[in-house]
């Protein structure tokens, strides 16, 4: 190595001098060092290209005795011992410039020493070119060492032990890499000054010395474009931050300005916000990006903003609108338009304030635009807006129920809205089987108040809270006799009951069209008075042993569980614990709780829910459970489906066709077409609609309607009604007398159809899958029914 070192020392040194000129004229244009350090880089990479010329130079004309060569000799060795000193004087400088940019670096006093040395060595060469000290010439003008030459290697190596120390002080206070670099270009000179006192006849010092002066440029551009990495890094978190902030502004702006439109009428708290929520979501189901779904979002959340400038007293009109009022109310939408439009970067936002009152048929308003002339996004909100109207009180009615709500949707599709955003808010309010989509949500519970007063029994009921199967619910309060009544005069009362709008009611016609259904009453005292419950079990334990137990008042926690069919109140008052277990009619029907009695004013202290696991160990079971699926059993066990999908049969590998057969049934509490059978298509990690990576590629339900999840595949459905359908109540009593149902499934490739007739109902579903999914599964679920006798046919 070392042979070839010294065979081709002058071929490399002159390829690092050709190197150096460039890397110089690449320093000459790095504008984005500071003038000081430019120079000194410069000036170290010139040194450093002159050093290896002039070494070179030496090295060929020596021994040549020529006047040329007498001459070339002695000042290019003249330049390599002073441009040593000279590049390490440069270097010095580049370190100087660096620490103080930096600020507070240590040891610069260190390097202003250097700066002396330099000079004295510089000195100490000019003298011995008179002496002979570090060298002489013979007579054929060959070098030779000189009785000091170790002095000449001596000073520059001081220079460099000083700039190690000063540059390992201050490693931390540069970037690793501009750091490295400082220390790779003092010490590895410093290393090769050692071996060049030894070995004559080899320039490693000069070599390693234009080795680091190259490496210096490349670290120290490196670690200018971290730099600027860096800068434009925290540029883009800055402008990303002010874009957040920015939109948070306008969201804050646009969230307040849509609440003081809804103030102008006391029954639409929180209308605007809700239907932003809906139109998100309506956008979101039907493929659009989250750009599209903010656009539509803040679209919907200013669509009234033109009430701003409609009368109050028309706004909020008890009784029926004239028709001259009905116009002006109508006048919103041209009204909206013309604040809005003036916010030109966001054209989208009077798009819906303009248009969210057309219909598709085209019998709406301001345009009477008809079809997809109506701007997209306002279509999306109209189907929004009606369904919060819907659901929400007005001065003139309570909230709809939701089953009203979705048959009114089913029957205006096509007129008032777009059948496919109203095919998506239909499966919305599927999911929302706990009827949460509802103005409801923005008020506290008990309809927003927390205080009460009974005084005749049961004249007056809370509003019914949902006691829900896996949620722990926690009330705390307290009860004090009213006026001219004692302690032992209050009469607290839970009612458990169901009914569509979540309300207790007396027995007529209003509450049996609303299904209401009591199950029990129960006294804070441990008394009760059965209604639909199947049974009842309570416990009473004496909180004060010396005071009687009749007292019911003081404050109250009160626990509510359910699991299945039966509930678990637990009732801790000041002077005992009353423990009910209530078994209901059935695991179908919903559970509400509401306070009523005599003689006592109630005040709710805080209500909570939780997540909790709740088995039969919890509520131990005092009654069998209500069981539709018992009898004969066929390749999987039946299913019951207690509600909007509570229960479903394992996947079944779908590879070319399937056939099911199965007898299906819907539950007593069944009312409406959509409580049947469903099919579904998925792929998962171990074949059940409970795993983790539970993908749906479709839902076909045997009323006709086919949904499909996100962008895992896409639908088509054919459905025709033949002779044997007589109507939709002839197919819901079809459903409750159970019947007979075939299945035919067949895949090819990515495509799977799905083929089935029941009631006179054909129904053809194809999907195709746009994943790289390979298992396909079927399962066999639905809403509030019984599915038995289920048989495969893998060889149909």
């Amino acid at each position: 190595m070392l042979g070839f070192l010294i065979q081709h020392q002058e071929n490399i040194m002159m390829i690092m001098s050709s190197m150096c000129a460039v890397i110089s004229i690449f320093v000459l244009f790095m504008k984005a060092l500071p003038r000081k350090r430019r120079e000194a880089l410069l000036s170290v990479e010139v040194c450093a290209m002159i050093i290896m010329i002039a070494d070179c130079f030496a090295y060929h004309f020596r021994g040549d005795p020529s006047a040329l060569g007498f001459w070339i000799v002695r000042v290019s060795n003249f330049l390599v011992f002073f441009l040593n000193i000279g590049i390490l004087y440069a270097f010095n400088a580049y370190l100087i410039n660096l620490y103080e940019d930096s600020g507070n670096g240590f040891g610069l006093k260190r390097l202003k020493v250097v700066n002396f040395l330099g000079l004295a060595g510089a000195v100490m060469l000019i003298v011995s070119q008179f002496t002979g000290l570090y060298y002489t010439f013979d007579a054929t003008n060959t070098y030779q060492r000189g009785p000091g030459f170790l002095i000449c290697y001596l000073i520059p190596a001081v220079m460099l032990i000083i700039q190690v120390s000063v540059i390992i002080q201050n490693y931390k206070k540069l970037s690793p890499i501009i750091s490295l670099s400082l220390i790779l270009f003092s010490s590895l000179p410093l290393t090769a000054s050692v071996f060049q006192a030894f070995l004559y006849g080899l320039s490693l010092i000069n070599i390693s010395i234009a080795a680091m002066a190259l490496l210096l440029y490349v670290f120290a551009l490196k670690d200018m474009n971290d730099s600027y990495a860096h800068a434009n890094d925290l540029r883009i978190e800055y402008l990303t931050a002010e874009q957040q902030s920015m939109k948070r502004l306008f969201e804050q702006t646009a969230e307040a300005l849509a609440s003081a439109i809804d103030a102008k009428d006391k029954y639409t708290h929180g209308h605007s916000s809700r239907v932003a929520s809906y139109s998100k979501m309506i956008a979101k189901m039907v493929g659009k990006d989250e750009k599209e779904c903010d656009e539509i979002y803040f679209a919907a959340l200013l669509h009234d903003i033109g009430k701003i400038g409609v009368p109050d007293e028309i706004i909020n009109k008890n009784g029926k609108l004239t028709e001259e009022e009905y116009e002006k109310i109508k006048e919103h939408t041209t009204i909206g338009k013309d604040i809005l439009s003036s916010i030109v970067e966001f054209p989208y936002i009077s798009i819906g304030a303009h248009h969210h009152h057309e219909r598709y048929d085209g019998r709406g308003y301001p345009d009477k635009l008809k079809g997809s002339d109506i701007p997209e996004l306002a279509r999306i909100i109209a189907v929004a807006d009606a369904y919060d109207a819907m659901t929400s009180k007005r001065s003139y009615r309570d909230p709809l129920p939701q089953a009203t709500v979705r048959q009114i949707i089913i029957e205006e599709m096509g007129a008032q809205f777009d059948p496919l955003f109203a095919t998506q808010m239909i499966h919305m309010i599927d999911e929302d089987q706990e009827y949460y989509m509802r103005e409801k949500e923005d008020v506290k519970e008990f309809g927003g108040n927390d205080e009460f007063t009974f005084d005749a029994f049961r004249a007056v009921h809370t509003e019914g809270i949902l006691a829900s199967p896996g949620r722990k619910m926690n009330i705390r309060l307290r009860v004090d006799p009213t006026e001219d009544h004692t302690e032992r005069d209050c009469k607290p009362v839970l009612v458990l009951f169901d009914a569509l709008d979540g309300r207790v009611h007396e027995p007529g016609k209003l509450s049996d069209e609303l299904l209401y259904t009591e199950y029990v009453e129960l006294g804070f005292d441990g008394t009760y008075k059965t209604g639909e419950a199947r049974a009842i079990k309570p416990a009473v334990t004496s909180t004060k042993s010396n005071l009687s137990t009749s007292k019911c008042c003081g404050e109250y926690d009160i626990e509510a569980l359910r699991y299945k069919d039966h509930v678990r109140i637990t009732i801790k008052g000041e002077y005992n614990t009353v423990d009910y277990i209530v078994a209901l009619p059935d695991s179908t029907r919903y559970c509400y709780i509401s306070f009523t009695g005599a003689d006592y004013h109630l005040n709710v202290v805080s209500l909570t829910h939780s997540e909790e696991e709740i088995t039969d160990e919890v509520i131990p079971r005092i009654a069998d459970l209500v069981s539709y699926i018992e009898g004969e059993s066929g390749d999987v066990p039946n299913v019951q489906v207690d509600g909007y999908r509570t229960d479903a049969t394992d996947g079944v590998l779908l590879k070319d066709t399937l056939g099911i057969d199965f007898h299906a049934k819907s539950l007593p509490t069944a009312r409406l077409i959509w409580h049947c059978p469903f099919v579904c298509l998925f792929t998962s990690s171990n074949g059940k609609v409970t795993d983790e990576d539970y993908t749906e590629f479709a839902l076909v339900r045997f009323d006709g309607e086919v949904w499909e999840t996100g962008d895992a595949a896409s639908n088509e459905v054919i459905i025709s009604k033949n002779d044997k359908f007589d109507g939709w109540d002839q197919w819901k009593k079809i459903n409750r007398e159970g019947f007979d149902s075939h299945v035919s499934i067949k895949r090819e490739g990515k495509t799977v159809t799905v083929i089935t007739e029941n009631g006179g109902i054909f129904l053809k579903s194809i999907t195709r899958i746009k994943t790289d999914a390979e298992d396909v599964y079927v399962a066999l679920t639905g809403d509030q029914c019984a599915l038995t006798k289920i048989y495969f046919n893998t060889n149909e």
